[in-house]
């Protein structure tokens, strides 16, 4: 049975407990795996692996030593879904409907399409290009390798609903250029990668090291942990609401596929701190904390202007309270102080919206069925 909840630090190894570093190391190693071969060479023991800076081949997959990636990595190909098999039919009659929607929620429907359909392709090109190059670890890149292809599902399914409803495809793919609070976030976003944007960026210094680690931060926790989430809310909203039910139901496995992207994410960084404490230092946490708490304050003005009045059990200034809850959760999870005072979650139902066990069976809910590799055609 897989497990959605949102675990705070992993069960620890002893030699993953002890920290295996306490300053920066003095020469990288390469992080690419294509690197010359040495022949005749020691073959790799679980001490020798590390998350950044591996003196390990990295190639050698076994033996595992943060089999927390690996177990993530699983739960993603059992959580395996295509946006074509969840049924639209009745979201297309009523967004093409006179009465079937308010004007206020076709707009939070559209904004909503717009920020995820850019968002899923800027963490993908972050996953690909950036964290799988400098994260040196081959089960963890396994897991990379898993949650490239999930991305590429999401972009799939906001294409999928696009084109369903007859969207105007260039204003939905365009607004993260168009709609200034969305192009704040993806601005936010771009800036805390630009270093790594550079071929000759390295890790293997505290200044590097930590540039990633930033990275890191800024597209598990704050893009994919706190960004998404409104969006999350306002569709799964709808959905409870029986409205756009497909696109809800489309929503949740996404949902589910992110809760696993966050997990792992926070898994990382904690392992990073572990293995390298000099990283995590006052100065670094109280820069995450204010990275979080800006987050904070991009998403509660996306709130406000995608729901300017708000809807039937939503609006923005919930919204923004759940994002002060979420901030102050991602903190627990990262071992930091709160960055707003406490905060009830306003939206206890989105826990259960990740475990769709309790509404239905995804696999009695499909429309069609996979092609097996006997019906392909190959020419």
């Amino acid at each position: 049975m897989l497990d959605w909840s949102e675990p705070a630090t992993p069960a620890l190894t002893p030699a993953a407990r002890k920290p295996q570093m306490t300053k920066a190391p003095t020469l990288p190693a390469d992080s690419t795996g294509l690197g010359e071969i040495e022949r005749g060479g020691a073959r790799v023991s679980v001490d020798d692996k590390r998350m950044i800076n591996c003196r390990a081949d990295v190639n050698q997959l076994l033996p595992l030593k943060y089999r927390w990636a690996w177990e993530k990595y699983l739960a993603g190909c059992n959580n395996h879904w295509m946006p074509t098999e969840v049924s639209t039919q009745a979201d297309i009659a009523l967004w093409k409907s006179r009465d079937g929607l308010t004007e206020d929620e076709r707009r939070a429907i559209k904004r909503n399409l717009g920020f995820f359909a850019a968002s899923e392709s800027l963490v993908a090109n972050n996953i690909v290009l950036a964290i799988y190059r400098h994260l040196t670890n081959p089960e963890c890149r396994q897991y990379l390798l898993r949650q490239a292809f999930e991305e590429a599902v999401h972009t799939h399914t906001f294409q999928y609903i696009v084109e369903s409803l007859g969207l105007d495809e260039g204003e939905l793919f365009n607004m993260y250029r168009e709609v200034p609070s969305i192009t704040d976030k993806a601005a936010w976003a771009l800036k805390h990668t630009q270093s790594l944007d550079d071929a000759d960026f390295k890790t293997g210094t505290p200044a590097t090291d930590q540039a990633f680690l930033r990275d890191l931060v800024a597209f598990y926790v704050v893009f994919e942990g706190m960004w998404f989430y409104t969006g999350f809310a306002q569709i799964l909203s709808l959905g409870r609401r029986n409205k756009m039910v497909g696109i809800a139901e489309q929503y949740q496995y996404i949902l589910r596929d992110e809760s696993i992207h966050l997990n792992f994410g926070i898994d990382v960084i904690n392992q990073i701190k572990v293995e390298n404490p000099y990283l995590w230092n006052k100065a670094f946490q109280d820069e995450v904390r204010g990275m979080l708490k800006d987050a904070a304050e991009l998403e509660a003005a996306y709130g406000r202007d995608t729901m300017p009045r708000g809807f039937l059990g939503l609006n923005a200034a919930l919204c923004e309270s759940y994002m002060h809850f979420i901030a102050n959760r991602r903190c627990a999870q990262l071992g930091l102080a709160p960055v707003f005072k406490e905060t009830e979650n306003p939206f206890p139902w989105m826990s259960e919206a990740m475990d769709l066990k309790k509404e239905k069976n995804f696999f009695e809910t499909r429309v069609i069925e996979y092609q097996n590799g006997g019906a392909l055609s190959w020419e």
